[in-house]
């Protein structure tokens, strides 16, 4: 049965990588749109860049939105240290010719949610959650249409990335978090500790790259560039793709083991702003709130992903 998604994104190339994914699986899902929102780049380059891997996986058919530009409370913190000025450096494409839709990304988000049955669409958020939290303050009587969030962000284990206590998408709006944390909408949570798992080792990526397509060769100079930061900063033989763990988890959740444990998000502290604090051995009396995922099968994900992407 194919799942409907609305894939919210700020690419960055492990993002382009699980639109990538996406596109290549049409009999599992069918992507209704993506939404691009400030992260990684300023929205000027997350809109551009998501239209950019549509036209390279041969999609121009796929709309795209722009967003917000900023987050709910604080200024945009931006993520260039890791993905370059473009968000998508590594490799050299063509500007897109696929036009942007006039809709905002949140009007698109309420306006399907609203139209399609309930409990039809997947929300995918790829980035911070600033679009999804600002849609659901909006129209508050679409949360509960939503089948289910499976987002990459946050860590128990593992912490941060950005600063000790927070990972990126969730540390860039946390105001944000909170909303679609508290929102009652199921939701799955692909953490560092389960991304910092699907490392880009050589043998993987030249699996990849002997594919022998376009397609193959800018996933491959894509990891071959960001890899560099993620190997000097933590010593990994290769660098985590973290939001394609986001739509393996649709085709083959399999591959994922966790546990469904309450999630809260600190906003008040200057130490631990953006901190996913999971009650992951249940001592507190907080309900349950997200399924929050602890391991992956790293072989496994990566033979779904060579596969999938040498059918573009």
């Amino acid at each position: 049965m194919t799942r409907k998604i609305i894939i919210d994104t700020d690419p960055g190339q492990d993002d382009a990588v699980a639109i990538l994914l996406a596109l290549a699986s049409p009999d599992e899902i069918e992507v209704l749109g993506i939404t691009a929102v400030a992260g990684n780049v300023p929205l000027a380059l997350t809109q551009r860049n998501a239209r950019i891997v549509c036209e390279l996986a041969g999609r121009p058919d796929i709309r795209v939105f722009a967003g917000c530009e900023k987050p709910l409370a604080h200024a945009l913190v931006t993520a260039e240290h890791v993905h370059g000025k473009t968000g998508l450096d590594g490799i050299a494409l063509p500007e897109p010719t696929m036009a942007l839709q006039d809709s905002h990304a949140v009007d698109f988000i309420i306006e399907t949610l609203r139209r399609e049955p309930s409990g039809s669409v997947t929300l995918c958020p790829l980035g911070p959650l600033t679009n999804i939290a600002t849609a659901f303050t909006t129209a508050p009587d679409i949360a509960p249409r939503v089948a289910e969030i499976v987002l990459m962000g946050g860590a128990y284990f593992e912490v941060g990335n950005i600063t000790p206590a927070a990972e990126f998408n969730i540390y860039v709006d946390p105001e944000a978090a909170e909303i679609v944390f508290r929102s009652g909408a199921p939701i799955t949570v692909m953490p560092l500790d389960v991304t910092h798992k699907v490392l880009t080792t050589r043998p993987r990526i030249e699996a990849i790259r002997a594919i022998g397509t376009p397609v193959a060769h800018a996933v491959a100079q894509w990891t071959d560039f960001f890899e560099r930061f993620d190997m000097a900063k933590y010593g990994h033989d290769g660098a985590p793709l973290h939001d394609p763990c986001v739509i393996a988890h649709l085709l083959a959740p399999d591959l994922f083991t966790g546990r469904h444990v309450n999630v809260e998000i600190e906003t008040g502290s200057p130490l631990t702003r953006g901190m996913t604090v999971a009650d992951w051995w249940g001592v507190t009396q907080r309900p349950k709130n997200a399924q929050f995922m602890g391991d992956v099968d790293a072989e496994g994900f990566y033979t779904l992903l060579t596969a999938r992407l040498a059918r573009l």
